[in-house]
């Protein structure tokens, strides 16, 4: 019978340490049947679980491996598993398993201790945890950049709108933002960004910015403010604030495009997205106009939203062709998804209004940016403490891996 033996090594971490231990097992034809390792600021913790020739030659190789340990000034524990245990633990590979992303801009022990204790409770299980975030100095002022835990937990729950609304209440109150995704083969195969365009990848509403000019600015932002609440049917509500736009100079365009301010974190996300060959659509409720702007400034691929109409250079407060509300954004997205020919499982789409919900409802990663209430409670994922770009945490990149 073998032995199965799991060895858990900790200690400073140095060049070499693996080498010298799989060196003594490797002598003895030892087989590996798992192995993992940390390194949290030069400590080394390292666990292999491996199965041993017959007990009869098993303690010479025990003795050597602690002889080695010892002289390498590692620590060294050996747990003996039982062939049943063993077994156990092999026919749960391949569950569903799930991966948690916190976001915040300092991380907090309270902030852990209230998600892993949601997680506890619901009998999930955390397999892996790995900081995605860059290491911050606690030496120089102003040094602090935004934080990302990522956590691999498996196990069972017949409640995970539960876990996700635990999650939403621990956002709220403590200023962090928590995602819960689905670990399968699409979530590390994602080509298609979608960004609605006003207070989205741009931080104001393109047609409140217009109406300032013409003196409705009060009025047509609280249609707006509603609309992006799910008050109003939003093609209502479009063409009572195109309404109060009839008569505006064309030539306001051009000031108000010149002055877009893009959102926290935009530039940062799309360059990086380009790099990796991703392709970046604009599907808004806004104009075509701003978004060919913000099409030749980040080279983003697809621009569909809705055209001004323009007579003797002054807008006549409607649109040409059908309006881009919700359902519009759906369908659009259905049929990039086509064109690109990727699975809607591999698409992302982000927006902050009650008329992005459809589109977020049939991407594989949905996200509610900096969204009311009623948006982030429709959307499967939000972000509402850092900037666009930390979307890249939540497709698994670290920042080392990044650029800007």
């Amino acid at each position: 019978m073998r032995e199965i033996i799991l060895i858990h090594a900790t200690g400073e971490d140095r060049p070499g340490i693996t080498s010298i231990l799989t060196g003594v097992l490797a002598a003895c034809g030892v087989d590996i049947l798992d192995i993992g390792q940390v390194v949290i600021h030069d400590h080394l913790t390292l666990g292999m679980l491996v199965a041993l020739p017959n007990e009869t030659q098993s303690a010479p190789v025990l003795k050597d491996l602690l002889f080695k340990a010892h002289e390498s000034g590692i620590q060294l524990k050996l747990t003996p598993i039982s062939p049943a245990d063993y077994e156990t633990w092999v026919g749960v590979q391949g569950r569903p398993r799930h991966i948690v992303t916190l976001l915040a801009r300092r991380l907090e022990a309270a902030h852990l201790s209230r998600l892993t204790g949601t997680l506890a409770k619901h009998g999930l299980n955390i397999d892996i945890i790995n900081r995605l975030s860059g290491r911050v100095s606690v030496a120089e002022a102003g040094a602090a950049r935004p934080a990302c835990v990522e956590f691999s937990v498996r196990g069972s729950t017949a409640d995970w709108a539960a876990i996700r609304r635990e999650f939403m209440d621990i956002s709220s109150e403590m200023g962090v933002d928590i995602a819960l995704q689905e670990d399968n083969v699409f979530r590390r195969n994602r080509r298609l960004v979608a960004f609605d365009m006003d207070s989205t990848l741009i931080q104001v509403e393109v047609i409140d910015e217009l109406a300032k000019r013409c003196g409705a600015g009060d009025e047509v932002s609280a249609i707006t403010a509603g609309a992006m609440r799910g008050e109003y049917d939003f093609k209502e509500s479009l063409r009572r604030r195109l309404a109060l736009l009839e008569g505006l100079d064309a030539a306001v365009l051009e000031d108000v495009a010149a002055t877009l301010p893009l959102t926290e974190g935009a530039e940062r996300l799309i360059s990086n997205l380009k790099r990796l060959g991703f392709k970046i659509a604009i599907i808004s409720g806004g104009f075509t106009y701003f978004g060919q702007r913000l099409k030749e400034r980040l080279g983003i691929d697809y621009v569909y939203a809705n055209t001004l109409q323009i007579k003797d250079g002054r807008l006549t407060g409607k649109v040409s062709g059908a309006i881009v509300d919700g359902a519009r954004k759906a369908e659009l997205l259905r049929r990039l998804a086509d064109k690109e020919g990727i699975d809607l499982q591999q698409v992302i789409a982000v927006g902050d209004g009650a008329n992005d919900l459809p589109m977020l409802g049939i991407a594989g990663l949905g996200i509610a940016f900096h969204a009311k209430p009623k948006v982030k409670a429709g959307a499967r994922q939000s972000i509402s403490t850092l900037g666009l770009d930390a979307i890249l945490y939540l497709i698994g990149f670290r920042e080392r891996e990044t650029l800007g």
